[in-house]
């Protein structure tokens, strides 16, 4: 179910994704196109009714932004007439009336709000079996590389869109995995910051101790160029607090950035068993060796208990973190409290349909706060310390590389997902540190990304990390087909 249906004429002046679409009206042309007809790629949520209108004030601001339209994930909020649903029924009617300060500070750089994104219903937190990109708001959100798999990840709608040329970029969220897997499983882009580079505030959480939002876009520059007005304090958002003092201009020394002399870390168990992919992070890996870096192999299994720890702490921060944000809403009516959600689920078996909300119901038992401490202090020990900071301290590395996620899967909406468990990415996710999935190539035409993790506060080395593999990767790319795997 779309929020807004676009009109069919513009579809025959819509673009390409490779076309250098600039305009909001080129953008709308696109997504009547592929996303309201033709392979129905159901990215896009809603589009703001006020868009056309504020890019010619937009394009007035200087800066490198000025003008560029930029989709904003459907858990955070937008200002003007545009509702925050996070996919959920429970929240269609959601329209608060604020910019998350996040959007606030895009607004500011000259930003054009284009709309929403779909997304993994709340974030992809409700159910243990669920299908990524699935919203009872806005359907199933596909992949413009092959229709018939998966866009991974909570942010599947945004790394759809920027995939198929839907806008300049998206912004994203993550717990763990929902920046990086859909950049990974889509062929673009996607940083997730250090937790704390950016505010979280007006933007529904599951984990205070593990969300961000992130830049999901084409290129590491225009990334890093995003990354310059996301990043800084707000005093709504303590873990920000250091925001301002770490935060640079990502984008000086990109043009230039090398990776000659730099010790990379290459988590040889972290890339799988299958042959095409193996062999495609080799070359990945020969390309960084040609182009000066020196490569370290590292053996590094985590421990279970790792996993374990960081789950009941989701759990527990779920129930918490939620009620205080649905408290916060506008208005008298509507839900309150993760009990308030799965009643509603009850009542609406539409929203049941594919699968539940076991973890829902997980995290509404979690009361225990004892033990949600003791576990979030050994999950971020085993991660940080004893994980990420030992690995790059006892190999003398700047970076940790692995394949981000193995190819896209076939979307199934009666069994779920089927992760491989290919990547590092939980270290990163649980460590709140920064990590960066930029496109290596593609198996069998399903693109792969290129993880690149760095220590915490590390944002602006990781991204020039990306940029120099950028400048030297040898693979192709690959170009959405909009069509069904195989076809």
């Amino acid at each position: 179910m779309r929020l807004h249906i676009l009109s069919a004429a513009l579809a025959a002046t819509a673009l390409s994704p490779a076309a250098s679409a600039q305009s909001v009206a080129d953008y709308l042309a696109q997504i009547a196109a592929v996303d309201d007809s033709g392979p129905k790629l159901d990215a896009v949520l809603g589009i703001n009714p006020d868009a056309a209108k504020e890019e010619a004030a937009a394009k007035a601001i200087k800066g490198a932004l000025a003008g560029k339209a930029v989709l904003i994930k459907d858990n955070i909020e937008v200002a003007g007439p545009m509702a925050t649903t996070a996919g959920s029924l429970a929240l269609k009617d959601s329209v608060t009336g604020r910019d998350a300060p996040l959007v606030a500070r895009l607004r500011k750089a000259g930003v054009v709000i284009l709309g929403k994104t779909n997304l993994s219903e709340w974030a992809n937190i409700r159910s243990s079996s669920s299908s990524s990109g699935w919203s009872a708001v806005g359907g199933q959100t596909k992949n413009p590389h092959a229709i018939d798999r998966t866009a991974c990840g909570s942010s599947s709608g945004s790394g759809s869109a920027v995939a198929a040329g839907l806008a300049w970029a998206a912004i994203g969220t993550e717990t763990d995995g929902s920046i990086t897997c859909p950049a990974s499983v889509n062929g673009i882009v996607g940083f997730k910051p250090t937790v704390g580079m950016v505010s979280r505030t007006h933007v529904v959480p599951i984990s205070h101790s593990q969300d961000t939002a992130g830049p999901m876009t084409r290129s590491v520059a225009d990334a890093a160029l995003l990354m310059n007005a996301l990043a800084g304090s707000d005093p709504a958002d303590a873990a920000t607090a250091e925001a301002d003092g770490r935060k640079a201009d990502f984008t000086s020394g990109l043009a230039a950035a090398s990776l000659k002399g730099v010790r990379i870390g290459v988590m040889r168990k972290q890339a799988g068993s299958h042959p095409v992919l193996l062999a495609l992070f080799d070359k990945a890996l020969a390309d960084m060796k040609v182009a000066g870096a020196e490569l370290v192999d590292i053996q590094f299994e985590p421990r279970a208990e790792m996993g374990r720890d960081e789950f009941a702490v989701l759990l527990y921060e779920l129930r918490e973190d939620m009620g205080t944000y649905l408290r916060s809403l506008p208005g008298k009516t509507g839900p309150k409290s993760l009990a308030d959600l799965i009643a509603f689920n009850k009542a609406h078996p539409e929203e049941l349909r594919w699968f539940g909300q076991d973890v829902f119901e997980q995290a509404e038992a979690a009361t225990d706060k004892a033990a949600y401490e003791a576990a979030r202090a050994n999950s971020l020990k085993l991660a940080g310390a004893e994980g990420i900071d030992k690995l790059l301290r006892d190999n003398k590395v700047s970076f940790l590389v692995a394949p981000t996620e193995g190819p896209a899967w076939p979307i199934d909406l009666v069994l779920g997902d089927h992760f491989v468990g290919v990547g590092a990415g939980s270290l990163a996710a649980i460590a709140g540190y920064p990590h960066l999935s930029v496109p290596m190539g593609a198996v069998e035409g399903l693109p792969i990304g290129l993880s690149i993790i760095g220590a915490k506060w590390d944002d602006k080395r990781v991204l020039e990390a990306g940029a120099a593999f950028e400048h030297v990767r040898t693979a192709p790319v690959p170009v959405p087909s909009f069509k069904r795997w195989g076809e």
